[in-house]
């Protein structure tokens, strides 16, 4: 089992998009160092408090600051483009930077149907992400007899694909291509374990992957003390309640005490989004960790640390891996 990172490149309330990109590479160095496989990127879109909107330019950034961990997208959101053109920016970066680039896909817009219909230009009412994948998957492979488009770069490149979700839909569609699969469940874990078992037991075997490749995403906020851990949370979980409050802003500075800043009400239901999660000093992140892969029987965990303050992020993601070395994950060193 390996273990890898997510990374939404935070912007800290009173902190700017340039901050948080440096913070970005200082991260995926630091987790190099920490035995980390993946550090992948996520494209959102009007999130003031997310700054991989240009998620392929960010991905040959911290590629080109690192030198061994894999980088890539978690995920590209394909309905968001043309298969042809994501084809050569990955094609590209795997020009550039070699066998190191994944592309992760996604059915989601990443963002509100206003945003999503000025990416677009106009919104189909057909769901094409099958044929898209598919289509995508045939610019980055081999060129073909009498093939007349292409991706240049990007043909025979074979960058790897995996397809992203948090439902049954996408655990299916890549059962059914053969392809390793990503659950989000660092926010929404409601259907994990339904999902995992879909993955597993509809799994075609196929020329990109012999046997399923299931990879659980969850949330670690980790520190010398649990009330350390939880102050750090606060902040993911008030910019939770504020992007469903439909008030997206900045990753904001964490609280003592969130019932002073939150209803209950939204307490509770930004709470529920984290129960894939580990909350704690080393040792009780480690328990629950180890909870967690004993129930999902993961392939490879992605970590995910929403933290305000750089240096405590760093800091949890280095207990985190000294965790997930501890129960038995193999680090990229």
């Amino acid at each position: 089992m390996r273990y890898s990172l997510l990374d939404l490149a935070p912007i800290p309330e009173g902190s700017s998009a340039r901050e948080a990109i440096a913070n970005s590479v200082s991260l995926a160095q630091f987790a190099e160092a920490q035995g980390y496989h993946r550090h992948w990127l996520a494209e959102h879109h009007n999130m003031p408090g997310i700054a991989s909107s240009a998620t392929s330019i960010l991905i040959g950034h911290i590629a080109g600051a690192t030198s061994r961990i894999r980088v890539g997208s978690g995920g590209v959101m394909l309905p968001n483009h043309a298969p042809l053109v994501i084809a050569e920016q990955f094609g590209t970066l795997a020009e550039i930077h070699g066998p190191r680039i994944d592309l992760g896909l996604g059915r989601a817009p990443g963002t509100d149907m206003e945003t999503a219909r000025a990416l677009r230009r106009h919104m189909s009412q057909q769901d094409t992400f099958p044929r898209d994948v598919l289509e995508l998957m045939a610019y980055l492979g081999p060129i073909e007899d009498g093939q007349r488009l292409r991706a240049i770069p990007g043909a025979n490149t074979n960058v790897p694909v995996w397809i992203l979700g948090s439902s049954l839909y996408g655990a299916q569609l890549a059962a059914h291509l053969g392809l390793p699969y990503a659950f989000a469940s660092h926010f929404a874990p409601e259907m994990l374990e339904e999902a995992g078992e879909a993955y597993r037991r509809g799994f075609q075997p196929s020329e990109h992957l012999e046997k399923p490749h299931f990879m659980v995403a969850m949330n670690v906020f980790a520190a010398e003390t649990e009330e350390e851990a939880l102050f750090h949370q606060s902040s993911a979980v008030l910019g939770f309640a504020a992007l469903r409050a439909g008030n997206p802003g900045p990753l904001p500075r964490p609280v003592a005490r969130l019932e002073d800043h939150l209803d209950p009400a939204w307490i509770t239901a930004a709470q529920s989004r984290f129960t894939v999660s580990a909350i704690g000093s080393e040792e009780m992140v480690k328990r629950q960790v180890a909870g967690i892969l004993d129930t999902y029987q993961p392939d490879e965990v992605m970590v995910n640390a929403q933290i305000w303050d750089h240096s405590a992020r760093l800091k949890s993601i280095e207990i985190a891996a000294r965790v997930l070395q501890g129960l038995g994950a193999e680090g990229s060193f």
